[in-house]
């Protein structure tokens, strides 16, 4: 019997992100372009020595009790499949949280496909995204490999066309940006129409580059808006625009950009917005 099974659990970056409306189950209706990049955690799972769920991980800010999304697949992996058996979860944390990078979603769809193998395919591809859907709206896509557009809740999956090639600089502060609060403020302010007008338009070959939650981040997070406007300055840089609920901020790179000029311009980053921000340069990625 296999002991443990590894897994990269991948980052992600929303190159497109509509808001079309609240559900009846008090969700928002959404279409986004999921992208997977080369930023990753690594997901271990093995045979526990008790019958309960345990979980380590190298970030000591992270609860590794019933509360993380980790433990959560797990039990709901082991409620789906009737088993009564030990499992211990190991996370080297890379991807900061609070981030709108997805890491805690990809960790826990690494933790069902992870658990799956480690049980001999017990369930099907199918019943694997039934139980993902119930964890969280971006679970689903981290089952899969490639760009994916996501509609619904993110349940409803879609391949997406090829994407044109381009480096990513990521650049996160030292706040996070709840989820939850993120789309609370988008429906306040468009309930009261105060929503901004969108900025001018960015595209990536002929896909354009749009996320409805930065206006309403963007209302109290006030660096946000002012780092974008400065990195849409800079020579190299393509687009800029904020990932998933942020705090991340995007630096898609112009093809023809040398080492160099992205080493400069992380040392403007730092000049300009503090020492503090985490800087991350990374690409696409298929898993």
């Amino acid at each position: 019997m296999t002991q443990t099974i590894s897994l990269t659990a991948p980052a992600k970056i929303n190159l497109s992100l509509r808001i079309l409306g609240v559900r009846p189950d008090g969700f928002h209706e959404l279409e986004t372009l999921m992208v997977p990049i080369t930023l990753a955690d690594t997901v271990e799972v093995s045979h526990g020595i008790s019958h309960g769920i345990t979980m380590i991980c190298n970030d000591p800010e992270l609860p590794t009790g019933s509360d993380n999304l980790c433990v959560k697949a797990a039990e709901a992996f082991r409620a789906a499949t009737g088993l009564d058996h030990g499992i211990a979860i190991t996370l080297l944390k890379r991807i900061p949280h609070g981030a709108g990078l997805g890491g805690g979603s990809s960790d826990a769809a690494a933790v069902l496909k992870g658990l799956n193998e480690l049980f001999d395919d017990p369930l099907v591809d199918e019943e694997l995204h039934q139980i993902a859907a119930t964890l969280g709206s971006d679970i689903p896509f981290f089952l899969g490999n490639g760009a994916i557009w996501c509609r619904g809740r993110g349940e409803i999956l879609e391949t997406a066309s090829a994407i044109p090639q381009r480096r990513l600089l990521l650049i996160k502060p030292p706040f996070p940006v709840p989820t939850a609060w993120a789309y609370k403020k988008y429906a306040e302010l468009k309930e009261s129409r105060k929503l901004p007008d969108q900025a001018e338009k960015q595209f990536l070959g002929e896909l354009e580059i749009i996320n409805d939650l930065e206006s309403a981040v963007f209302h109290k997070y006030l660096l946000l808006p002012v780092m974008k406007s400065w990195l849409r300055e800079q020579s190299g840089v393509e687009a800029s625009f904020m990932t998933g609920s942020g705090s991340t901020m995007v630096a898609v790179l112009a093809q023809e950009t040398a080492s160099e000029k992205i080493s400069m311009l992380k040392k403007g980053i730092r000049s300009e917005f503090g020492e503090t921000m985490w800087l991350c340069e990374t690409g696409w990625g298929v898993y």
